[in-house]
C-alpha cells in the first residue's frame, strides 16, 4: 500500500531555474520513488490573466531575463541557447505550456515529467515557442499522445481549470519561488528545499525526515 505522504515538486516550464534544477530532479526521483510518491505541482511562474491579453515582453525584460539564464547556465553547468531567443514580440506567458502538462496528465500521468522536461528542453535549448499551441500539440505527439486527443484536453474548461487549481496550490502552500521542495503529511506542509538547492544538500533534508517519520513513507 502506498504512503500518502507526497513529495510535491513546484515548478513552471518555463522557469529557468527549474530547467537549472532538473538533472537534480531526476537524482531525487531515482533515489527516492520507492519511498516517496513524487507529484508536480505548477506555480505559475508568469501566467497571463483568463481573458486577457498578454503583451509582448519589452527589450528591459528580455534582457533581464537573459541575465537570469546566463547566472542559472554559470551555478548549473545546465545549457542554453541565448542566441535570438525569446525574439521581438515574444509574449512570455507561462500558461498555455503550464496547461498543456495538465492536459498530458489527465491522458497518461505517467508520462507527466517527461513531459513538463521536454517543454523546457524545447525552450532553453531548441528555442522552440511553448506557447504556441502547435508546438506543444508536436511535444506531446513525440511521447505518444494523438493530437486530437491532447487538442481536446488542452482546450478543455476542465483542464483550465485544474491548471489554475495548480497556481492556487502553491500560492496556499506559501510557495514564493521556484524551485520548491515541499513534503505533504497528511494537512502538514513541510518544506525540504526553496529555490536551487545541490543535490547532496536535498537529500540530506530528505533522509532527515525520512528518518524521523519512518512510518510516512512507502
Amino acid at each position: 500500500m502506498l504512503s500518502s505522504t507526497i513529495l510535491w515538486y513546484f515548478a513552471d516550464p518555463m522557469c529557468s531555474w527549474c530547467w537549472g534544477f532538473s538533472p537534480i530532479l531526476e537524482k531525487i526521483q531515482a533515489t527516492y520513488d520507492e519511498h516517496l510518491n513524487i507529484a508536480l505541482m505548477l506555480g505559475g511562474l508568469r501566467p497571463g490573466v483568463p481573458g486577457e491579453i498578454t503583451p509582448p515582453m519589452t527589450a528591459q525584460l528580455r534582457g533581464d531575463i537573459l541575465h537570469h539564464w546566463h547566472e542559472v547556465e554559470k551555478m548549473t553547468g545546465q545549457t542554453f541557447n541565448f542566441e535570438d531567443a525569446m525574439p521581438e514580440g515574444f509574449v512570455y506567458d507561462t500558461e498555455p505550456a503550464s496547461r498543456a502538462v495538465v492536459a498530458v496528465a489527465q491522458l497518461s500521468s505517467d508520462q507527466i515529467f517527461a513531459y513538463f522536461k521536454s517543454i523546457q528542453t524545447a525552450f532553453y535549448v531548441e528555442q522552440i515557442d511553448v506557447t504556441d499551441t502547435d508546438n506543444l500539440v508536436d511535444l506531446a505527439s513525440k511521447i505518444g499522445i494523438a493530437r486530437d486527443l491532447f487538442l481536446k484536453q488542452f482546450h478543455s474548461e476542465t483542464v483550465k481549470k485544474i491548471t489554475q487549481q495548480h497556481f492556487q496550490g502553491a500560492r496556499q502552500a506559501g510557495v514564493t519561488g521556484f524551485p520548491s521542495l515541499v513534503i505533504q503529511d497528511g494537512s502538514d506542509f513541510n518544506f525540504i528545499s526553496k529555490g536551487y538547492r545541490p543535490f547532496e544538500e536535498i537529500s540530506s533534508l530528505i533522509n532527515n525526515w525520512i528518518k524521523i517519520h519512518p512510518d510516512e513513507t512507502k
